[in-house]
């Protein structure tokens, strides 16, 4: 059974900086190059008058993968992200989020919302997290969640330092 997950952070940087940011092709390839991962590659990043969209790939090596997930998938894993944030209206950016594990029962999909907060801006994210192993799934999607809120963590950090040395 799927887990839903909330979370927010907030960012110094107002909406328009932090959009701005997510617009820049520099900031996906500092961002993957930081993120931990074994290997990162930008697949894709469009940016128009329809808002941006964003494909990526991290992956880790098998060695590195925690006891809970390499019970059930076997070799490297590779997980493809897709973010398409909106144009900025009122002052805020939305943003529909899925992640996918290619080779195994895991999906995420979410929405983000980004908006003025006090001198900055804040990005809710409402995720929904559905790993379809039997038994063990529900265990692997709390993994999951708790990961989701570490890696908010970390890119609120990156996005923050990232738009300070690039404004």
């Amino acid at each position: 059974m799927p887990r839903s997950f909330d979370m927010a952070a907030d960012y110094e940087g107002g909406v328009e900086q932090v959009h701005e940011a997510f617009g820049d092709r520099q900031y996906w390839l500092d961002r993957l190059a930081g993120s931990g991962a074994d290997e990162a590659t930008l697949d894709s990043m469009t940016v128009g008058p329809d808002g941006i969209d964003v494909v990526t790939t991290q992956t880790l090596w098998a060695r590195r993968l925690p006891g809970l997930v390499s019970q059930f998938h076997h070799g490297d894993l590779s997980f493809v992200r897709s973010e398409l944030w909106t144009p900025i209206e009122d002052g805020r950016t939305t943003a529909r989020i899925t992640g996918t594990i290619p080779g195994a029962p895991a999906s995420l999909t979410g929405t983000a919302v980004l908006a003025p907060s006090g001198t900055g801006s804040r990005l809710e994210f409402t995720a929904t997290v559905e790993v379809r192993i039997p038994l063990v799934g529900g265990k692997v999607e709390g993994f999951v969640g708790n990961q989701l809120v570490e890696l908010m963590i970390a890119e609120q950090r990156f996005t923050t330092e990232w738009i300070r040395a690039n404004a």
